[in-house]
């Protein structure tokens, strides 16, 4: 994963590296790209969805059938993310002062409860399969070719999202894309259930759908990693990283109560600056905006930085 994918696990830091290469676009235009990206994907969610569950229950094969369920959740996640993208365009108002880019966030968490929904539709499915209470089925050779098809469609958003989403540096879309990544595999799942149904072992079709829902467990736990440490203003970028741009600064003596919050791509970052005693007001003010724009420089994804200027201590004088 890009240095923007997920906040680091509790207890440890995460190197930030600086997004010099290709800097994102502007806000207006960020936002807007984002949403064009959602918008195809949608479609392309929506015709996979549509083509697995409509097969599904037309030939009875209970693991076609949770896989559409599964990429249903995938639409939906789409509109959900449209939802948040467009409240995300919002500027900074009074009530908002660091603007609205939370509410993207906020869409990518919402995901979990189109999951959990999938989860016990899938179990129910499957459930109801294995006690008998679902008649048998044939697996033809159309099932492996609406498999095969749709991997190929969700091949294609995986690599199209997730190069959108390095680009644009949106999490909303790497969850996205996360997500549909599990849809893959979850369908490679269903062929290998297929093929031993087809062999004569069909309990393998009613297993393959609770792997499947296996699957679309841990794409919730994917995303509700990734956004719960944005909502609970995680550490984003490593003290020491920053202090090491801080003090590349001629003139700086020292630096602590370094903090960062914020998403990998949106971040917010306070700390205190150790400036000579002496030194004139004007003087240091300056020197307290070359660090903000040194640090501004060094790492792109910061969308503002307050620097709080004081004397050294007394054993740092």
């Amino acid at each position: 994963m890009k240095n923007f994918a997920q906040p680091p696990a509790e207890g440890h830091l995460v190197t930030a590296r600086p997004l010099t290469a290709n800097p994102p676009p502007l806000p207006a235009t960020r936002y807007a790209e984002v949403a064009r990206v959602l918008t195809r994907v949608l479609l392309l969610n929506v015709l996979v969805a549509v083509a697995k569950i409509a097969f599904g229950y037309g030939s009875g094969a209970i693991s076609i059938l949770s896989d559409g369920f599964h990429s249903l959740t995938d639409a939906a996640s789409n509109v959900v993310g449209l939802v948040g993208v467009v409240a995300s365009e919002r500027p900074p108002d009074a009530d908002h002062p660091y603007g609205h880019r939370k509410y993207e966030t906020v869409a990518a968490a919402a995901v979990n409860a189109f999951l959990i929904i999938v989860i016990v539709e899938v179990l129910r499915n499957a459930f109801n399969n294995l006690t008998g209470r679902s008649p048998a089925h044939h697996i033809t050779i159309a099932s492996f070719m609406v498999m095969v098809v749709t991997i190929a469609i969700n091949l294609f958003v995986v690599a199209y999202e997730s190069r959108a989403a390095e680009r644009l540096a949106s999490e909303i879309l790497l969850a996205d894309a996360t997500q549909t990544r599990g849809d893959v595999w979850s369908s490679l799942t269903v062929i290998a259930a297929l093929i031993g149904a087809r062999a004569g072992v069909p309990i393998l079709d009613p297993l393959a759908a609770l792997v499947v829902a296996g699957f679309i467990g841990y794409s919730g736990f994917q995303v509700a990693r990734a956004t719960t440490g944005i909502l609970s203003d995680r550490i984003v970028i490593s003290d020491a990283d920053l202090e090491h741009v801080v003090m590349s600064v001629p003139g700086v003596l020292g630096c602590h109560h370094i903090r960062t919050r914020g998403a990998a791509d949106h971040v917010f970052l306070d700390l205190h600056v150790w400036l000579p005693a002496d030194m004139r007001l004007h003087d240091a003010h300056a020197l307290s905006h070359v660090v903000k724009d040194r640090l501004m420089s060094r790492y792109p994804q910061i969308a503002d930085a307050v620097i709080h200027i004081e004397p050294p201590p007394a054993d740092r004088t």
